[in-house]
């Protein structure tokens, strides 16, 4: 079904959300009729959420915009046991403390893409550990494992991904399933939820809550997922030489995220720009159409709106200037993220190779040697070819700092304290 009536249905739709949705034209007509109550689920493994969580985030503020409630459901009992889908090995296991300041930290994000409160669309913030953690297993198991057969528990692709691949899945990852099915039928009961929305990846959990709803309550809930994002080149979204992308500006720097959306492949930006700005569809088919040098105007755009969306505009605006000032100019930008060398451990020189690792330009000392020789460092942008290059005093610029660059792209100032 494409001719959607609802107002989020076809928004979503139009903007390039929907890969799989049950039921829709019982789902459409429920949207139309009355509100509905949506939830995506995020567990709190990190710090921070990255971009590959900013989907499920978008969605739900596509649901509040089109009039219904959305919920933002933090895994406080479900990290504790851990998804396997699309993973290979058992995830690391953390402990309460880690995992109360992760969802400490996390929260905040959501509150720059949703409306909190009371009102009748006002999202929801809810943590399953607050049934989760309560359930006694023994009555948990008999109320609920009759409705779960490992036959067809053995054919989701969380499964049989880890065993091809001979990867052992531990029986505490194997109830992951049942946990979140088990979610989506609390939050029924709690909240009137009827509809859960994630990744292609989580569809199978989904339809697992569907059918215990059913059995258990006889009630009648959906499902709406989203492709996994990956670059028309294939790379997995949200992945860069760095590390993840983090939504948190303290995990990374809103230039360095402002930066990863400037560098968007030619071919994405009509897709990233539908799903993660909220432009109208006519000028992002404007934009997507430019070619050459002017596609680039294109993802300036893309990046500064994502980032304002994400860290305001203020300093959106403020890394866009960075890059303008750093790679149209040449100057020296103090937008740029910096790194604080103590002045005793700089005294005796600092080698240039610990200092690309320490900048986190090169993730080793082998690594930022070849960036060297392959002519990629500079040094207050003077190529250097010599490995044992030392950083001294004289390196440090009339504004205090020494600037490291690894490409065109790349650039860090050490601050010497």
């Amino acid at each position: 079904m494409t001719n959607y009536k609802s107002d989020f249905l076809r928004i979503m739709s139009e903007r390039g959300y929907i890969h799989q949705c049950s039921n829709e034209e019982e789902l459409d007509a429920k949207a139309i009729d009355g509100k509905v109550t949506a939830y995506v689920g995020f567990d709190c493994t990190a710090k921070s959420l990255h971009v590959g969580n900013l989907l499920g985030i978008m969605m739900l503020r596509k649901l509040q915009q089109a009039g219904h409630k959305p919920i933002v459901l933090i895994g406080g009992g479900t990290t504790r046991v851990g998804d396997p889908s699309g993973k290979d090995d058992t995830r690391q296991l953390l402990n309460d403390e880690q995992i109360n300041e992760n969802i400490a930290s996390i929260r905040t994000v959501f509150e720059r893409f949703l409306t909190f409160g009371d009102g009748p669309t006002d999202a929801l913030m809810l943590n399953n550990a607050d049934w989760l953690l309560k359930l006694n297993y023994i009555d948990f198991l008999r109320d609920y494992g009759p409705h779960f057969t490992i036959n067809r528990m053995m054919t989701f692709e969380s499964v049989k991904q880890r065993l091809d691949r001979e990867q052992p899945l531990t029986f505490l990852e194997f109830n992951y399933m049942i946990f979140q099915a088990y979610d989506f039928l609390e939050l029924n009961r709690q909240t009137g939820c009827n509809l859960q929305m994630g990744g292609s990846d989580q569809w199978g959990n989904i339809i697992n809550g569907i059918e215990l709803g059913r059995r258990v309550d006889s009630t009648e809930l959906y499902a709406l997922t989203t492709a996994l994002l990956t670059t028309s080149s294939g790379a997995k979204m949200g992945k860069t030489a760095k590390g993840a992308v983090w939504l948190n500006a303290d995990m990374l720097s809103p230039y360095d995220y402002w930066q990863f959306w400037r560098n968007t492949e030619d071919n994405d930006v009509g897709r990233f720009l539908r799903l993660f700005t909220e432009l109208p569809l006519d000028e992002i088919e404007r934009l997507e159409k430019l070619e050459g040098a002017a596609l680039n105007d294109a993802k300036k755009i893309l990046a500064t709106t994502a980032c304002a969306m994400a860290h305001g505009q203020e300093p959106a605006e403020t890394a866009q200037e960075t890059a303008r000032k750093t790679f149209e100019q040449g100057t020296m930008a103090e937008g740029l993220p910096t790194v604080e060398i103590n002045a005793e451990e700089f005294s005796g020189g600092l080698g240039v190779l610990a200092a690309l690792v320490t900048a986190n330009l090169a993730k080793s000392n082998g690594e930022a040697r070849r960036h060297i020789k392959g002519g990629a460092v500079k040094i207050n942008d003077e190529k250097i070819t010599d490995e044992k290059r030392q950083l001294t005093g004289d390196d440090i610029t009339d504004e205090g700092v020494i600037k490291l660059s690894f490409g065109k792209k790349r650039h860090v100032l050490l601050r010497i304290k």
